[in-house]
């Protein structure tokens, strides 16, 4: 079978008779922004007409990247309090209530409003913006999903999202990802069903078996990550690995930064774009570098002031910094495990120290762990032994390799944005 791919090569900008209209419709969730964002500024670039419907939050970081950019008319999406659900139950009520269902009935009318004006051959959505979905389809307008992460929906071979669990081994194991995988699906159900497949018969739409049904509808699942670093499993006909999008935030471009002096391995300690209630998790980590012969550079992202942080000498804190930049003088980096900072450290050929807080974090920390890349250390270890893993990583070769090896897949997967290219220009 030839690469599909191939076409692209050497290719030039599409010709006026090829030349598309996209919609993209999203919402800010922190660290999805960039790879979004990025597929949009691919799809421009290439001289298609891209129109996008989105938080007013993102109308800045998306400035320059080639768009017409349009505001839901309801406000923002809401923000996801993960850190401060007590409960698995109480995490899937508000998430949601606050991401899927309460802003679905306005993209729906903002989304179908755009499709009447702007004719667009595609709509490409965010992970969560159902009501986008329901319009799309109601309007007969191909839509696909993006999924700026590993794959997040059931299928088999793939452990339950959000459980940090390795792919399953034995009769006991495909049990364990059968009952998890049920348990979560009901979870969701029990607070999203019923809200949305009400709006999807106000649209005039048969109504869903489960929530994630939804997405299955699409023409494509665009999973932004490379297969090298997802786990091997039986995924749905219109799922697509497409590699990963390894833009920086548009608000790192032009950060002023340095880091301490001296020539002692440089640490990229690198958190959440978004709250995760990690100030104190952040603060153990300077103080472990404090006790190492390194320096280290922390970005704290907008969701910190680097002023909460108290610093020792051979740390500089700094509220952003363009990773890409960094990582090309850095020996590792430390993190949360989000999938932006995760996957291009390994881009860059980095180990890792993961302390995963929530979200897809403990699935990335195990993937990174069972590659032999890294190291995962509970979010509430004390100061030495976060100290203990970065001393190990540094001081074992074992793990710059296997984040060298597997680096070059990710790098290849992501290369022009080729693989994206070749399922958005069908």
């Amino acid at each position: 079978m030839s690469d599909p791919t191939d076409r692209l090569r050497g290719a030039g900008p599409p010709t006026e008779a090829s030349r598309r209209t996209y919609l993209f419709a999203l919402k800010d969730a922190g660290g999805t922004v960039p790879p979004e964002l990025g597929v949009a500024r691919r799809i421009a670039d290439r001289g298609h007409r891209v129109v996008m419907l989105a938080d007013g939050s993102m109308e800045e970081q998306a400035t320059g990247t080639g768009v017409t950019f349009r505001s839901w008319t309801d406000g923002e999406t809401g923000e996801i309090r993960d850190w401060a659900a007590r409960t698995p139950m109480g995490l899937a009520r508000d998430t949601v209530k606050s991401m899927f269902v309460g802003p679905a009935p306005q993209q729906a009318r903002d989304t179908a409003s755009a499709i009447d004006e702007v004719r667009p051959d595609l709509v490409l959505t965010g992970f969560g913006a159902f009501g986008a979905m329901i319009a799309a389809e109601a309007r007969g307008v191909s839509f696909d999903v993006l999924l700026p992460n590993t794959y997040p929906l059931p299928a088999k071979g793939m452990p339950q999202v959000g459980t940090g669990f390795a792919p399953a081994r034995g009769p006991l194991g495909v049990l364990r990802d059968r009952m998890t995988t049920f348990g979560g699906t009901k979870l969701i159900d029990r607070y999203a069903l019923a809200p949305l497949n009400e709006l999807r018969a106000e649209y005039r739409l048969v109504p869903l078996a489960n929530t994630w049904e939804q997405m299955h509808h699409a023409r494509r699942q665009l999973i932004l990550t490379s297969s090298a670093f997802d786990f091997p499993a039986d995924l749905p006909a219109n799922a697509r690995y497409v590699g990963p999008i390894l833009d920086d935030p548009a608000w790192t471009s032009n950060a002023p930064w340095a880091p301490p002096a001296g020539k002692a391995p440089l640490v990229l300690v690198a958190m959440s774009s978004t709250f995760q209630n990690h100030v104190q998790c952040m603060q153990r980590i300077v103080d472990a570098l404090g006790s190492l012969p390194v320096r280290g550079l922390v970005t704290t992202g907008p969701a910190i002031d680097p002023e909460e942080i108290r610093a020792p000498a051979n740390v500089t804190v700094v509220a952003a910094a363009p990773h890409h930049h960094v990582m090309q003088r850095a020996s590792m980096v430390v993190t949360h495990g989000g999938h932006g900072t995760v996957i291009k450290a390994l881009a860059a050929g980095l180990p890792l120290v993961i302390l995963h807080h929530g979200r897809d974090q403990s699935g990335n920390a195990v993937r990174v762990k069972l590659r032999g890349a890294g190291i995962a250390v509970p979010r509430g270890a004390a100061a030495p032994r976060i100290a203990k893993a970065i001393a190990k990583v540094l001081e074992t070769e074992s793990y710059r390799k296997a984040a060298v090896q597997l680096g070059g897949a990710i790098e290849r997967d992501a290369a022009n944005g080729a693989l994206l290219l070749a399922e958005v220009e069908w």
